[in-house]
């Protein structure tokens, strides 16, 4: 069966180079680590919601669920605890939401398990099993970046938390691909369901990815190239309705201008010479880096 993993950012960038620019910057830091426990107290929520939909069938998987939610839970407590010792805020994180974004990406149709029930069992343990590979990776990343950095007190608890949360992490991903393997060897068909099911989740979750880590000039196109690699995963006659009903806000982005204006306006506050120096080029080379990439094809 594939193995597919979550791709670098753009392409270009991985886990790693982003992790180790994060942990210089204590502000960006600590807003990573509250996205981190946002993302694990809204995954016990989502999975509640799959569990509901299941209505008790089939028995293992709910028990798996019910274990996986306490993980999350446990996750989102230490990290919690994490940030009330770091005098961080525990509030919303600012920006983008990366789990927003994905749900407003799923075609609930397929997701939902009332409809169809093993249809919407594959969607939802490929979507939890390419989401839990992403956060393996930044676990990971995250990890090695603290142990390059300065060995300071902060640092190691930091360190310390996320080593805890990690292997659990990545038993999550181990389980979602042994229920994922039963499921495909039951026949060529429910093999060729699964195949398609984690291409799509795949570009889904790379595409909700991107749309929270990209904001400088020509992100709106990046987004829409994305959506039509999602709706490429799709039978042709899903694509039409799929591309009408998200390509609008896809393309208009109202949050994404609102996180431009924010992002700006606190570089500007933190170092108005930095602002013109680093922060407008950053924001310009992505037009630059796409028009030289349109130059070399």
């Amino acid at each position: 069966m594939t193995v597919i993993y979550p791709r670098k950012f753009q392409n270009a960038m991985s886990a790693r180079d982003i992790l180790q620019r994060v942990v210089r910057d204590r502000e960006i830091h600590l807003i990573t680590l509250n996205r981190y426990r946002y993302s694990e107290q809204r995954s016990c929520k989502d999975l509640t919601e799959v569990i509901e939909q299941l209505n008790g069938q089939p028995r293992e998987l709910v028990r798996d669920l019910s274990h996986h939610i306490s993980d999350e839970a446990r996750h989102a407590m230490w990290l919690t605890d994490l940030l009330i010792d770091l005098g961080a805020d525990l509030g919303t994180p600012p920006g983008s939401s990366y789990i927003d974004e994905f749900d407003r990406l799923i075609d609930r149709e397929s997701f939902n398990a009332n409809s169809n029930l093993e249809d919407g069992i594959i969607a939802a343990l490929a979507a939890i099993n390419i989401t839990e590979k992403r956060g393996c990776e930044y676990f990971s990343a995250h990890i090695y970046a603290l142990k390059k950095a300065p060995q300071t007190e902060e640092n190691i608890k930091i360190r310390e938390t996320i080593e805890k949360i990690l292997p659990e992490e990545a038993g999550h991903v181990r389980w979602g691909n042994r229920w994922l393997a039963q499921i495909a060897d039951k026949s060529p068909e429910h093999r060729q369901k699964v195949e398609q099911a984690k291409r799509k989740y795949a570009a889904i979750e790379q595409a909700a990815f991107e749309s929270g880590m990209d904001i400088t000039l020509g992100a709106e196109l990046r987004r829409v190239a994305n959506l039509v690699e999602v709706a490429n995963t799709m039978p042709l006659w899903q694509r039409p309705q799929y591309l009408m009903e998200r390509l609008p806000q896809t393309l208009l982005a109202p949050e994404l201008q609102l996180l431009r204006i924010e992002a700006a306006q606190r570089a500007w506050q933190r170092d108005p010479q930095a602002f013109m120096e680093k922060f407008v080029p950053m924001f310009l080379s992505g037009i630059q880096k796409r028009e030289k990439t349109g130059t070399r094809d």
